[in-house]
């Protein structure tokens, strides 16, 4: 397996993508070295071989690398990251479920979340002072259904969204139209039995959920009904509706990744079918007001890094990564040479460690 070359003067970003497993032409994880002045990323290499690591996320202090293998079975894989940006495996454990899609550190770091999108479950694993996954300690599944007979026959349980600090957690679930409130109990890894859930807009299909980074607001994205609801977060972590918007101005929209830009002036949302990222003011934090939308780069946005003044689209269909610089006034992404190929990826993770 070829490992990434040094480089210090840039940056790593990994890739998921789907292998065969889930229909897709990938092979498992994939780095490429950035440059963090031009923003521009080299060939992706294969770093890691496993079965559709569909999302992926980092352990807040160690030089870990996790991934959901989204899969019948489903799995969550960790590899300890090499200087060289290589990947060592460290095992896998089940997630109970099938098909996860997505996973998440609480706070403290000793702990990893990950959701069942077919069983629409919740998955809890201790990790240990390595970075090393223990047997699972928790499965929650959640009950119920939506209006939406094609997509809502039952729960999808889509993200995991912790507190950046404290043992609270959300789980966005497309299937039930509703958000979850959990407490973990650090000592056991147990969740607690989840708040009344919050009911989003029927049908809406809520897939994912960005926090304001200056706390007191959150975001989040229906896939369904195309689109962005904001919520006041209070003291306790509990959420109320304030504000609505379309994700796109298009139609047929659907849309997948949400997220707040550096310094909370700008939220962006990630549109499938139209093949846009589109672009709100965030001046009045709890009104997302439309701006603009651009051109994703590519088929099938489905998953979107920010990192510095540049943003990342992982074009699932056309199976490339485009390359966007933000205008750091207007926050308008522009296009930054062509897409850099890549194997029907699924997420893009920036890191430096």
């Amino acid at each position: 397996m070829v490992a990434v070359e040094p480089n210090p003067t840039a940056e790593t970003i990994y890739l998921g993508c789907y292998t065969a497993d889930g229909g897709g032409n990938g092979s498992g994880v994939m780095a490429a070295r950035r440059d963090p002045v031009s923003g521009r990323i080299e060939e992706p290499v294969l770093v890691a071989e496993t079965p559709s690591p569909s999302f992926l996320t980092r352990h807040p202090r160690r030089p870990v690398l996790y991934a959901v293998n989204e899969v019948d079975e489903g799995t969550v894989s960790a590899w300890k990251v090499g200087g060289d940006g290589g990947l060592r495996p460290l095992g896998e454990q089940s997630t109970g479920g099938s098909s996860p899609c997505h996973l998440a550190f609480v706070a403290t770091g000793d702990h990893l979340v990950s959701v069942n999108y077919v069983s629409g479950s919740v998955a809890v694993h201790p990790v240990t002072d390595k970075g090393e996954l223990l047997p699972r300690t928790d499965l929650r599944t959640h009950t119920g259904a939506g209006p939406r007979s094609d997509r809502q026959e039952g729960p999808h349980a889509h993200m995991v969204s912790p507190d950046p600090e404290g043992d609270g957690l959300y789980a966005i679930d497309l299937g039930t139209d509703a958000v979850y409130r959990y407490l973990l109990d650090q000592a056991t890894g147990v969740l607690s039995e989840p708040d009344p859930a919050v009911a989003a807009t029927p049908g809406s299909g809520p897939r994912h959920f960005a926090r304001h980074p200056a706390g007191g607001y959150g975001y989040l994205v229906g896939e369904l009904d195309a689109s962005v609801t904001a919520y006041a977060i209070d003291g306790t972590g509990r959420i109320r509706e304030r504000g609505r918007a379309s994700a796109s101005a298009a139609t047929g929209a659907q849309p997948s990744e949400i997220a707040v830009g550096p310094g909370g002036r700008f939220l962006y949302v990630a549109n499938r079918g139209p093949d846009t990222i589109a672009i709100f003011s965030l001046s009045v934090p709890d009104q997302p007001l439309y701006v603009t939308e651009v051109a994703s780069g590519g088929h099938w946005p489905r998953h979107f890094a920010i990192v510095g003044g540049h943003l990342y689209v992982a074009n699932e269909r056309s199976e490339s990564v485009g390359v966007h610089v933000i205008d750091p006034v207007t926050g308008g992404p522009s296009m930054l040479g062509d897409p850099v190929p890549v194997p029907t990826p699924t997420c893009v993770l920036p890191v430096s460690w």
